[in-house]
């Protein structure tokens, strides 16, 4: 999560300084603004959210490359093109209410674990990650997938990319299963998902800069859920196979001097 009062407190401290940076300075980029994505895994109705976007550069280094759905996380190990390290993520909670039907809830979940991932030449980049979630589906979720970007510096950058998404048994039947209480509740078949691949995607990127302090950043994503994820009785009565996502918001560039 991008915290807000570290934005603020970032800011207020460098209110003054300018956004071009020596080779020892250290540059933030700030963002905010607003996505519109799937009520939960599955769902065919939507809401409006925050869009957080936070990178820094040292001195006049670009901004790292990052998909949009990225987990958050940094880097512990970075070496010739290879990097890895810890990654979260936080799954906001499932209610009987936005799925229309007594299947039960999956309360919020704090996903944890680590990413790696490998650049190949200037423009190609390979990663996966796997986290584990604490409280809430309490299962084991992840992905991998590659992408394709063209960049002029930090003027702007443009990506696309392929995901597969995969998932134990415990997270498919918290969020696709439909138990012997629910059943009899809901009036669904009572459904037991396995663990494996849950969904495919394609990611796409944007960041633009207008000036050295203030740019725009967005996305888009298309999600298909698949296999057992795709035949459950909750995403066929009640949501959708295919999941839609996309968001703009505008960054701010400013230089911490040292």
């Amino acid at each position: 999560m991008k915290s807000l009062t570290l934005i603020a407190g970032l800011l207020l401290a460098s209110a003054a300084a300018p956004a071009i940076a020596g080779d020892k300075d250290i540059r933030i980029r700030v963002g905010a603004g607003a996505k519109a994505e799937p009520k939960y895994v599955g769902s065919d109705d939507y809401q409006i959210g925050p869009l957080w976007d936070f990178d820094f550069a040292r001195g006049t280094d670009p901004f790292p490359f990052e998909a949009p759905d990225d987990a958050f996380g940094f880097a512990l190990i970075s070496k010739d093109g290879f990097s890895a390290g810890p990654a979260g993520k936080l799954m906001w909670r499932r209610t009987e209410e936005e799925v229309g039907a007594p299947v039960g809830r999956v309360p919020t979940t704090i996903e944890v674990g680590g990413f790696v991932q490998y650049q190949i030449g200037k423009s190609t980049r390979v990663r996966a990650d796997l986290r584990k979630g604490l409280g809430g589906h309490g299962g084991i979720v992840g992905s991998a997938g590659a992408d394709k970007f063209w960049r002029d510096g930090d003027r702007y950058i443009f990506s696309i990319g392929p995901r597969l998404l995969f998932s134990d048994e415990r997270y498919q039947r918290a969020y696709f299963g439909v138990g012997p209480a629910a059943s009899l509740a809901a009036g669904l078949p009572a459904y037991s998902p396995r663990g494996g691949i849950h969904g495919v995607a394609l990611v796409s990127g944007l960041s633009y800069q207008f000036n050295p302090r203030f740019g725009m950043f967005g996305f888009a994503r298309y999600e298909r859920l698949v296999g057992d994820a795709a035949r459950s009785p909750i995403v066929r009565d009640f949501g959708s196979r295919d999941q839609l996502s996309a968001g703009i918001g505008l960054n701010y560039t400013f230089t911490i001097k040292r």
